[in-house]
C-alpha cells in the first residue's frame, strides 16, 4: 500500500545531507548545538519531511500568506471565515502598544487592509489569554482609532465619519480559554453589536474567535468535506498523513506546501526562523508560568483574606460576648453592692 508521507509528494533531503550542511558551517552548527535534543529532532524532521511545519508560527505564516506575493491566499481564508468576499490590499504596520504592557502569548499577529478600506487584525494565541472578549474589544478600538487618524490626516478638510470602515478582530487559539469549552461542538464564534429594538446602525466592530483545539476534536474520525475545514486543517496540523490527505483532496494547498518545501531547502533561513519561534515559545511559556503563578497567588491571597475576615468576625463576636459578659458582671456587682448596703442598713436599725 502506498505510504502517505510528504516524501512521496516532495523531494525532501535525507537527514545526513541536512546534518552535513549544518556541520559545514560553524555559525549554523553553533546554533544547532544550542538547541536541546527534542528541538534538534523536530527541526530535522521538518527539513526531511518527517513532519510538517506549524503554519501558525509567525515566520511561516507570513511566508505563506505574504499579501505582496500571494494576496489571494489570505483573501480566500478570510472570505471563508467572514462569509463574504474580501480582498487583502496590503499589510499595515502593527504599531499597537499592547505587547509592551502585558504578557505575550501570541505566535502570530498581523494587521491587513481590505480593498474596501476595512481593517482586520489576525492573531494566533498559543495559549488563550484570560478575558479574551475584553482584550479583543480594546484591540478593535485601537484599530478604529488608527483608521480614524489615518483617514482624517489624509483629507482633514473633507473628513466624514461615513468614511470610517468596519474593523475585524480575528483570533485563533491553539489552546483556547475555558469559556470556549462550554461549547464543545462549536469552533467559530462571531460577534457584532445588535440593537434590542431592531434599529440598524453600522457600529463597525466585528469579532471572530476560532478555537482550533475544539476544531480538532470535532474533526476526530471525520473526513474533511468543506473548504473551510480544509483551511483550518492546513493552519493547524503538522501530521504528514493529514497533510498528504489534505493535498490529495484539495489540490489548492499543494502550492503552499511547495513553498514550505522550498523554504526547507534553505537551511540557514529555516534555522533562523525556527530559532526565532523557539525563543518566542520559551518567552510565551515563561510568561504563561508567571501568569499561572500570579493566578495561584491571587487565589491564595483571596483565601487568606477570607480567613482573616472570618477570624476578625470571630474576634469581634468574642469581643462582643466579652463586653456583654463584663456588662453582666458589672450589673451583678452593682446589685451585690446595693444588697450589701441594704443588709448593713437593716443590721444598723436592729441594733438601735
Amino acid at each position: 500500500m502506498h505510504k502517505k508521507t510528504l516524501q512521496n509528494l516532495f523531494c525532501y533531503r535525507k537527514r545526513e545531507e541536512v546534518l552535513a550542511e549544518i556541520q559545514s558551517s560553524w555559525k549554523l552548527n553553533d546554533l544547532f548545538i544550542s538547541w536541546n535534543e527534542e528541538q534538534k529532532e523536530a527541526f530535522l524532521d521538518i527539513c526531511t519531511g518527517q513532519r510538517g511545519v506549524k503554519i501558525l508560527f509567525d515566520s511561516f505564516f507570513k511566508e505563506v500568506f505574504n499579501p505582496e506575493y500571494n494576496p489571494q491566499r489570505l483573501s480566500r481564508l478570510l472570505s471563508l471565515l467572514l462569509k463574504k468576499k474580501v480582498r487583502v490590499l496590503k499589510v499595515l504596520p502593527n504599531d499597537t502598544t499592547r505587547i509592551t504592557v502585558e504578557p505575550s502569548f501570541l505566535i502570530t499577529d498581523i494587521v491587513v487592509e481590505f480593498e474596501n478600506g476595512s481593517i482586520a487584525n489576525i492573531e494566533v494565541q498559543k495559549i488563550g489569554y484570560r478575558f479574551p472578549g475584553e482584550r479583543a474589544a480594546c484591540y478593535s478600538a485601537d484599530l478604529l482609532l488608527r483608521q480614524y487618524k489615518r483617514v482624517k490626516d489624509r483629507d482633514s478638510q473633507n473628513f466624514n465619519y461615513k468614511n470610517i470602515r468596519p474593523v475585524h478582530v480575528i483570533v485563533f487559539f491553539e489552546h483556547s480559554p475555558k469559556e470556549f469549552h462550554a461549547f464543545p461542538d462549536t469552533y467559530l464564534h462571531s460577534f457584532h453589536a445588535v440593537s434590542d429594538t431592531k434599529l440598524e446602525m453600522n457600529l463597525l466592530q466585528n469579532f471572530l474567535f476560532v478555537p482550533l483545539d475544539i476544531f480538532h476534536k470535532t474533526m476526530e474520525n471525520k473526513d474533511i468535506n468543506t473548504e473551510l475545514e480544509a483551511w483550518l486543517t492546513f493552519l493547524s496540523t503538522d501530521d504528514p498523513e493529514q497533510i498528504y490527505n489534505l493535498i490529495r483532496k484539495f489540490p489548492i494547498f499543494r502550492d503552499m506546501y511547495e513553498d514550505i518545501f522550498q523554504l526547507c531547502q534553505n537551511t540557514e533561513k529555516v534555522m533562523n526562523m525556527y530559532s526565532k519561534e523557539l525563543a518566542q515559545l520559551d518567552h510565551n511559556t515563561a510568561e504563561y508560568m508567571v501568569d499561572e503563578m500570579q493566578k495561584d497567588l491571587d487565589k491564595a491571597r483571596n483565601i487568606i483574606q477570607k480567613k482573616d475576615d472570618e477570624l476578625k468576625l470571630k474576634e469581634n463576636t468574642i469581643q462582643s460576648q466579652n463586653d456583654e459578659l463584663k456588662l453582666k458582671e458589672d450589673t451583678i456587682q452593682s446589685q451585690n453592692d446595693k444588697l450589701a448596703k441594704a443588709y448593713a442598713l437593716i443590721e444598723q436599725l436592729q441594733n438601735t
